[in-house]
């Protein structure tokens, strides 16, 4: 057990962490409801097609028989962004504090045994370098799709770019047409946790929060910002990001609020399977919990306890680690 101190705004959600990772999961489960809102123009597409991802779904809870066309957000483009970004976080802090970690990227060479292994989840490389049946690591961080919440043909834009001449400065021939998401459109989104210790939650919610630059290109785009309106806990997820996402287009003409979110999870709440178990963070208590997160600094002692819990988790899953040589941090 750890005598690294939980922040005090992590009380509400005592009861659904975990003490350490674990290969053998519980039900405890926590959901961020967040908004991914664009701040320039992004390209959220597939690799085969230069077209933006779009798909046919409900206008809202309310016109259930109408269908409207959405942009998609895939689940997969938001959680490698993320995971990304929880690796880099790991990295440079453990460079700061002096802390020798196994090499790690995406997406051959995983060490299995970091904090970002181990939430994340990960296929062992050396199983196709060897053949042998290594044990791989189940994700315990879900991800689905996200909806704009406005429909296809008002956020979508079709934007030429010219050759521009160095000599004379003058427009040349057209070079290529970029189908872009317009900025300030909205992805009402949702995260789910199981069976997470509050140290992996900590990390996982900095990460969403430090990341800005989502979806193709984007070095010259993709700007976004992640809003956290509320956090549900309990024994299963109550609400998707579909969902979510047609709840508000109803109610975004009296504005999107906290207080809405939270009385939106209060009413899921009524149709959880296991609705004693279920506890929707109040308004302040969600404030409290992300000024925590924010003011958190990552130190040494920190650090090299997430590492310790990632790699006995490792052992428990009776794999016997064959350690890569650690990167020195000097």
């Amino acid at each position: 057990m750890s005598s690294i101190q939980m922040p005090t705004a992590f009380e509400p959600l005592k009861d659904y962490f975990v003490d350490a990772p674990n290969p053998i999961l519980t039900k405890h489960t926590i959901q961020i409801v967040l908004m991914r809102e664009a701040l320039d123009y992004a390209i959220f597409r597939t690799e085969e097609t230069r077209e933006i991802n779009k798909v046919l779904t409900p206008v809202s809870m309310k016109k259930a028989n109408e269908q409207m066309e959405r942009v998609a957000f895939l689940a997969s483009k938001q959680k490698a962004v993320e995971s990304r970004e929880l690796a880099s976080l790991l990295r440079t802090v453990a460079a700061e504090q002096g802390v020798e970690v196994h090499e790690c990227w995406l997406k051959d060479h995983l060490c299995m045994q970091c904090p970002r292994c181990v939430l994340f989840g990960g296929t062992n490389a050396s199983s196709y370098l060897t053949g042998q049946n290594a044990a791989n690591i189940k994700h315990r961080i879900a991800y689905s799709t996200a909806f704009s919440l406005a429909e296809y043909h008002e956020v979508e834009e079709a934007i030429t770019f010219n050759a521009v001449s160095e000599q004379d400065v003058k427009t040349g021939q057209v070079l290529n047409v970029r189908n872009v998401v317009r900025p300030a459109t909205l992805f009402p989104s949702i995260v789910s946790f199981q069976s997470v210790t509050w140290k992996e939650f900590l990390l996982a919610l900095k990460a969403i929060l430090g990341t800005h630059r989502y979806g193709a290109e984007t070095r010259i785009g993709g700007d976004m910002r992640n809003t956290i309106f509320g956090i549900v806990a309990g024994w299963e997820e109550i609400i998707t990001s579909l969902e979510f996402t047609l709840e508000l287009y109803d109610r975004q003409r009296d504005g999107i609020t906290s207080e809405t979110v939270i009385k939106l999870l209060e009413s899921y709440k009524e149709g959880a399977a296991h609705k004693e178990k279920v506890k929707v963070l109040s308004v302040s208590e969600v404030e409290k919990l992300m000024e925590a997160i924010r003011d958190f600094n990552i130190e040494k002692k920190f650090i090299e306890a997430a590492y310790k819990e990632a790699e006995d988790y490792r052992s428990k899953q009776g794999e016997k680690i064959k350690s890569r040589p650690k990167k020195s941090s000097k």
